[in-house]
């Protein structure tokens, strides 16, 4: 998503008009479900937004397909999906917003090592129950090497710095020699059990990245992506599920030598290691805000707001597991000035600079602009 120049200035003209709007009325209570991704931001950000506009928000979660249900029965003021919701079966008056981003991470659970880099390829055959062992041969090979991986610049919060294009300022790039001992215990795998759109850009990126070993579509369902037959008697007992990003962190905290995926956040809130994964150009990346807005930079979307990933982009700082979580929202709504100043509020830098930490990154740019257009249909 490269921008012209002329882009810029209209993306800058558009967001200073949008960002500076603010609900007429106040002290509005807005609903929502879906998607948990989305959850540890919008719980950042309540406070902030009911400062500034007196109106606030409850959100349930549920998961992606709760959010695309509800939306679907005209349920609450707006809902969560990290996926596309199908042209085919939502109502047609339901928009795509991707108004928030954030890395997937690969967390893990093995006492004392604190550093681990995985290939996509093994990270499918981890996920996928051909790598059984944490000691294996390409677990060995990812983590016995020299590699590269850029480090973007933060300001004093630590915050990403971007240019005035919108792209995070690279501070270095380090290469890394490194050396792990890794313990002859089996992997236990957690995954998401529910329809999540977690796990369907993460099996997306499996299928992706590594069409050899992940030979299925990506899918919500996780059970339906899997490559074999998850529930064969070599599975039973190692390969287990949890319903919600809570519950398989939760899981994955008090079960040794296991490996999940989920937000970022969730890792650090259940004292859980995240892996680095290795992108197309070959380098290992943190998930990070940094690495999300970089491969995000590099995705098409189209008019409609919704995303085509470039899994095989050569930015050296890419980390592949970012994603976007759409607002779904109804434009015949009757609370749209509220939404629009919450999802207003949402793409400020306020509210996903409000915690560094979460490594949710502030979306700029083309995507953007698609967001503000998006958002000026509602009412």
């Amino acid at each position: 998503m490269k921008n012209s120049k002329t882009l810029k200035i209209v993306v800058a003209a558009l967001a200073a008009a949008f960002f500076m709007a603010q609900p007429a009325s106040a002290g509005v209570n807005l609903t929502g479900a879906g998607a948990t991704f989305p959850i540890p931001l919008l719980d950042a950000c309540k406070a902030g937004f009911a400062a500034a506009t007196g109106n606030s928000y409850t959100y349930t979660g549920g998961g992606s397909g709760a959010g695309r249900s509800a939306s679907d029965k005209g349920i609450g003021d707006f809902n969560f999906s990290d996926t596309p919701h199908s042209a085919s079966t939502r109502v047609a008056t339901v928009i795509h917003i991707p108004v928030i981003a954030a890395p997937i991470a690969v967390m893990y659970n093995m006492g004392s090592i604190k550093r681990l880099n995985l290939s996509p390829e093994t990270v499918a055959g981890i996920f996928g129950g051909t790598i059984t062992e944490w000691n294996d041969p390409a677990i060995f090979a990812d983590n016995n090497r020299s590699y590269e991986t850029v480090i973007y610049k933060k300001d004093k919060n630590g915050v990403v710095v971007k240019d005035k294009s919108g792209s995070p300022v690279v501070l270095t790039t380090r290469k890394i020699n490194t050396h792990v001992t890794l313990p002859a215990k089996k992997i236990q795998v957690i995954y998401r059990s529910d329809s999540s759109g977690t796990s369907g850009n993460f099996t997306n990126f499996l299928r992706g990245m590594a069409p050899k070993v992940w030979t299925k579509a990506g899918n919500n369902a996780f059970q339906t992506s899997f490559p074999g037959q998850i529930n064969s008697m070599s599975n039973l007992g190692r390969i287990v599920g949890a319903s919600g990003s809570a519950a398989v962190a939760a899981l994955a905290k008090k079960t040794p030598y296991s490996v999940t995926y989920a937000e970022k956040n969730y890792a650090a809130a259940n004292n859980l290691k995240v892996a680095n994964i290795k992108n197309a150009a070959g380098n290992f990346q943190a998930p990070d805000a940094g690495g999300t807005s970089t491969f995000l930079g590099a995705a098409k979307v189209d008019s409609n707001g919704i995303l085509t990933f470039d899994y095989d982009t050569k930015e050296e700082g890419a980390y592949p597991l970012g994603i976007v979580s759409y607002a779904l929202v109804d434009t015949k709504t009757k609370n749209a000035t509220e939404i629009k100043g919450l999802l207003n509020y949402i793409l400020s830098p306020k509210c996903p600079t409000a915690d560094p930490s979460l490594e949710y990154t502030t979306i700029t740019g083309s995507l953007l602009a698609v967001d503000v257009a998006q958002i000026a249909k509602i009412g």
